[in-house]
């Protein structure tokens, strides 16, 4: 029996998931996600360890034809993202939607394990399937799958209308992708991404890539495309949240890259498209992250951040290409698929840490937490990796793939000319302004929900989540300090990778010497840390330890909890210097001049999204207005109805008598 026939076999036994008992059920995906796993991962690992790529056919015929699948080195590398985090989500899930039982049955659980088996056998086959008709029906199945997952918690109604405007969004991109493959096949006659070769060979190459890019952006999350994201995130559990931030918006940047092996002109021209759109992304995605008090809007909205980051990568490689310049080709390309690995761990572990921080205190406001690093300390530490990996910090995964475009740039302007440079240099910048504003936001994130005094009774109260759900994140953390600690061994096989875009090859051993250096140096910070953290325990040891609460700022006899910096005023001096194009809106009333004791009042503030608010509601506002204008004619009454049909066939006549019909 070959992978393909296991792979069916998994796809067969999914529909045992209705049939089992609730408790079974679990246990069901569980097995079939790493059987999976196993089997897609195998099949990987082999084309990455051999250089050799496969192929065949799956039984399923398409009007088209049979459908193809191939496995070259990016699906490989793409295939074991996915299973990975395939992995660390099912885990996760047990204990997260334990409170969920009592409020659902057995068949809305079945539906939900389904789906998310089905969301990775879909991203899966994308990854392995070329041909158009077959590509594009297995994008609709991950379409239908994550859709489902979005609307877990279906009794709420704003879910439903977030999960409504998300499967409207992907629908777009599902239409725009046909488009795209329907100019290609009507053309070359070829059907699918092998007919780029031949569209690529004898037209402009921009063009056709704009149309890919906006279709397969939409799923990515690039701004002005995103406006789905930062609602569906927060809306579906913890562990869909980090499947889909950690891989499904990755499928989005595995279409852009398929794209890009094809293209044969017109780099500088895509490359500035990339790095433009992507610069926008990385800066406009964590400016709007900073000013949320929900902490899974705030992680939705640096997914844009490193989807940006990524862009720039890529960005930074098509330069490369257009000034012949295979080292800043290479540091790109490379820097921007080794942060869809990295970005791929250290969101998802930030979604379960958010998941954890949900379950033990019933809410996401960040405003209303605190404290918790005494209540939760393991999950408090692992959101802390989480947080370092994500701000591009030493010795972490995220500062090696950031380091690697960096270096890709600096190297570039050694060699470039005075336009490159100055292409090179807004990158540099872009990424400098996108890392500090990253790490602003997270000493946010985690000064004010994980120290200081708890702001609720729910964080007062908060508990450690089970071992079940701490297991996936430890297995995380470890794989985002190995990649910081060893990037040579990370990053030496995606030297397939990059060759499919870049037409390098092969790197010069002297390549991997500043990653060697990265290595070195955050061992030994890794190893003074270890030691200051033994020197204080033990000059601790030897002292008498008490605990008290947090200084309250000098205020008597009030509660210290209120008297420290909440996520708003943290903030706020960003927010003032960021107007208008990050938008927060305060709510508040003032005291009138008579009233003498002022009663209580609240102080609130709520951020909006100007492309969301000015780019989709206000023209679907206007549209909605103007088909109430036309809703007059609907009264409802048969006499009405009856006298616009004579009406019509009055025009009708009229029209024929004058011969305009």
């Amino acid at each position: 029996m070959n992978s393909i026939q296991l792979l069916g076999g998994i796809c067969l036994a999914s529909l045992g998931i209705f049939f089992v008992p609730r408790q079974v059920k679990y246990y069901l995906v569980l097995a079939l996600v790493l059987m999976l796993a196993a089997v897609t991962g195998w099949l990987a690992a082999s084309v990455l360890i051999s250089g050799i790529e496969l192929s065949g056919t799956i039984g399923f015929p398409l009007p088209t034809g049979e459908v193809v699948w191939k496995i070259d080195a990016l699906s490989a590398f793409m295939i074991l993202i996915v299973n990975f985090t395939l992995i660390t989500g099912i885990l996760y899930a047990k204990g997260y939607l334990q409170s969920y039982h009592s409020e659902y049955g057995d068949t809305h659980f079945a539906l939900h394990y389904f789906s998310y088996l089905w969301l990775g056998i879909s991203m899966i086959l994308v990854l392995m399937i070329r041909e158009a008709v077959g590509f594009l029906l297995v994008w609709e199945l991950m379409t239908l799958s994550s859709f489902l997952l979005v609307i877990f918690e279906s009794k709420k109604e704003k879910t439903l209308k977030i999960g409504l405007q998300y499967l409207v969004q992907m629908h777009v991109a599902f239409f725009l992708l046909l488009i795209a493959f329907l100019i290609t096949g009507g053309v070359t006659g070829v059907s699918g991404f092998d007919g780029l070769e031949i569209w690529f060979a004898d037209h402009a190459n921009w063009p056709l890539f704009l149309l890919f890019f906006v279709g397969f952006g939409i799923k990515a999350g690039f701004i002005p495309l995103h406006t789905w994201l930062p609602n569906a995130h927060p809306a579906a559990p913890a562990h869909i949240s980090a499947v889909m931030s950690g891989v499904m918006i990755k499928m989005g940047i595995y279409g852009i890259v398929r794209v890009l092996t094809y293209v044969q002109q017109d780099y500088m021209a895509i490359g500035l498209i990339l790095l433009t759109v992507s610069a926008i992304s990385g800066i406009a995605g964590v400016s709007y992250a900073i000013v949320q008090h929900d902490l899974k809007k705030l992680l939705a909205y640096h997914s844009i951040e490193n989807i940006g980051i990524i862009g720039i990568g890529l960005g930074l490689g098509m330069i490369g290409l257009a000034d012949n310049n295979p080292t800043l080709a290479f540091w790109g390309f490379a820097g921007g698929m080794l942060h869809v690995l990295n970005h791929s761990l250290f969101k998802s572990l930030l979604f379960y840490g958010a998941g954890s921080v949900y379950k033990a205190t019933h809410t996401l406001e960040i405003n209303r937490l605190g404290g918790l690093v005494k209540r939760m300390p393991k999950t408090s530490y692992l959101f802390l990796l989480g947080a370092v990996a994500i701000s591009g910090l030493p010795p972490l995964n995220g500062f090696v793939s950031e380091f690697m475009i960096y270096s890709g740039a600096f190297k570039g302007m050694q060699a470039e000319g005075v336009n490159a440079d100055l292409i090179l240099l807004s990158s540099i910048v872009s990424l400098a302004l996108i890392g500090g504003l990253a790490v602003f936001c997270f000493t946010k994130v985690f000064g004010v929900i994980f120290l200081g005094s708890s702001r609720s009774k729910d964080a007062g109260e908060a508990l450690e989540v089970p071992a079940g759900m701490l297991f996936p994140k430890a297995l995380i953390g470890l794989a985002i300090l190995a990649i910081g600690l060893m990037p040579v061994i990370f990053a030496q096989p995606l030297q397939a990778v990059v060759a499919q875009v870049s037409q390098v090859a092969a790197v010069p051993a002297e390549t991997w010497e500043p990653l060697r250096m990265v290595s070195a140096g955050g061992i030994i910070f890794l190893l003074l840390l270890i030691a200051l953290w033994a020197l204080r325990r033990w000059q601790t040891r030897r002292l008498t330890q008490v605990d008290g609460p947090t200084w309250g700022c000098g205020y008597e006899g009030a509660d210290p909890a209120l008297h420290q910096y909440t996520a708003t005023s943290y903030a706020d001096n960003f927010r003032e210097i960021s107007q208008p194009f990050v938008k927060v809106e305060k709510h508040y009333t003032s005291p009138q001049e008579n009233e003498i004791f002022p009663g209580p009042r609240s102080f609130s503030t709520h951020s909006e999204d100007w492309v969301e608010d000015k780019a989709l509601h206000l023209p679907l506002n206007r549209f909605i207005a103007a088909l109430r204008r036309i809703n007059i004619l609907q009264t409802g009454k048969i006499r009405h109805y009856i006298l616009y049909g004579l009406i019509f066939v009055f025009l009708i006549f009229l029209l024929s008598i004058g011969g305009f019909i």
